[in-house]
């Protein structure tokens, strides 16, 4: 069985002054909150057991908002708290349990994306080990210096994900959707903090494409970050209401 965990937790400090009340996953994106979408695109995608994993003065308001996750399609829906904001890789090893240590699908709850997610986590499904990443065609060379970015080798493997590239290596982004097997809740333990003090993904993902276990899909149609900017914040609004999600 594939678990779903979201990730809805951060301080949202991108969005300021729009977050100054709220976590940013509760913002609408067109006629919902924002966190709706990640939900639908997990169950549409046939995961229906999920842990949301949040933190703040405001994680009370996703009980609000989702109770026990029946009206979204979710056989079960639970609730994690992260402390304080050590990285999407700290909140990860909050649903270890959730998880019995097995396989899941790990989304951003800021990440929207057009298509459904049903074929990658197909492909997941198919797969005899290792983890499986989403990447997303960007043309923009400056917005690629502000993301993760694959590099590729001649025959299209990867070689390794770098954070953030001066230079990057192809004209792909890693968005916010992971996938592993079980192999990742020993790699969690062994990740050392960042500059920043967090334990980051892009490392959990460099452990699998070492061993040659990554692989990866190339998502069709329009993916967006909700929480990267304020201006990414309307594009993704304006594309979803003229577009609609999930699809």
């Amino acid at each position: 069985m594939v678990k779903g965990v979201v990730l809805a937790g951060g301080t949202g400090s991108r969005l300021d002054p729009l977050t100054r009340i709220t976590n940013k996953h509760l913002l609408p994106i067109y006629d919902r909150p924002m966190i709706e979408y990640a939900i639908e695109a997990l169950v549409g995608a046939g995961v229906e057991e999920i842990m949301i994993v949040t933190g703040g003065t405001h994680a009370g308001e996703f009980l609000r908002l989702l109770g026990n996750g029946h009206a979204y399609g979710c056989d079960r829906l639970l609730y994690a708290y992260q402390e304080r904001p050590g990285g999407i890789a700290e909140a990860l090893g909050l649903a270890e349990h959730f998880v019995e240590q097995g396989r899941c699908v790990v989304m951003l709850a800021d990440n929207v994306f057009e298509r459904s997610l049903r074929p990658a986590v197909e492909h997941f499904r198919g797969q005899e080990y290792g983890g499986r990443i989403l990447l997303a065609r960007e043309d923009d060379r400056e917005h690629l210096r502000h993301l993760g970015v694959p590099e590729l080798d001649a025959d299209g493997r990867l070689v390794r994900i770098i954070e953030k590239p001066e230079e990057p290596p192809s004209d792909y982004a890693v968005t916010g959707v992971y996938f592993y097997d079980g192999a990742v809740w020993d790699v969690l333990p062994s990740l050392a903090p960042s500059g920043r003090g967090e334990l980051e993904i892009t490392d959990v993902n460099n452990w699998y494409v070492e061993r040659s276990a990554m692989q990866y899909d190339v998502v069709e149609g329009f993916w967006g970050d909700a929480g990267e900017s304020i201006d990414a914040y309307y594009a993704v609004n304006d594309f979803v209401r003229r577009n609609g999600a999930n699809r």
